[in-house]
């Protein structure tokens, strides 16, 4: 059986004028000091791919427009609305102000592990993503309302902080079938 790979114009993709205007999927990423631009530009392919509303750009972010986002992030700089935000808390502050549920996705003495974590219904999330080497900043972990942890099971202590957001998006996309 043969098993044609689908061309780009097949799948049905729509424009980032049309992904601007889908409804809210209740779902923000916030970005804690990532210092590759090329992790920033992974980010937003992933939030594009997944339906994130908003990527906030905390600290050190590169910001768009920038070659080296653009390389990774394919375009998706430009459907998926961002922001930056000088003080990483200070946004946690005013994302809980707005009623989102803040997760910082790092290990944690009580972090819960993202197979066990259920979404809970008519909840906005606000996914807290951190340093390449320190992670999300403990100033954030402690203004955040719990901890998610992706299980592994090598000998590495982390995945890239690119791989982590596509992951954990994944398992909070609203669209996926659980």
């Amino acid at each position: 059986m043969l098993n044609r790979k689908l061309l780009n114009i097949e799948l049905g993709r729509v424009s980032a004028e049309e992904y601007r205007n889908l409804p809210d999927s209740g779902i923000v990423v916030v970005l804690d000091n990532i210092r590759s631009a090329h992790n920033v530009g992974s980010a937003f392919r992933s939030a594009d791919s997944f339906k994130a509303d908003k990527v906030y750009l905390c600290g050190i972010c590169a910001v768009p427009p920038s070659a080296e986002i653009h390389k990774s992030a394919l375009g998706a700089e430009d459907s998926v609305a961002w922001e930056h935000c000088d003080n990483t808390v200070g946004l946690v502050s005013k994302l809980k102000a707005e009623g989102y549920v803040v997760v910082s996705v790092e290990q944690t003495e009580h972090s819960v592990m993202l197979q066990d974590f259920r979404l809970w219904e008519g909840v906005k999330y606000a996914l807290v993503f951190g340093n390449e080497v320190s992670g999300v900043s403990q100033d954030v972990v402690d203004a955040s309302d719990f901890s998610i942890e992706i299980p592994q099971f090598g000998s590495k202590h982390s995945l890239n902080v690119s791989v982590s957001v596509g992951i954990v998006l994944w398992h909070f996309c609203p669209l996926v079938p659980r």
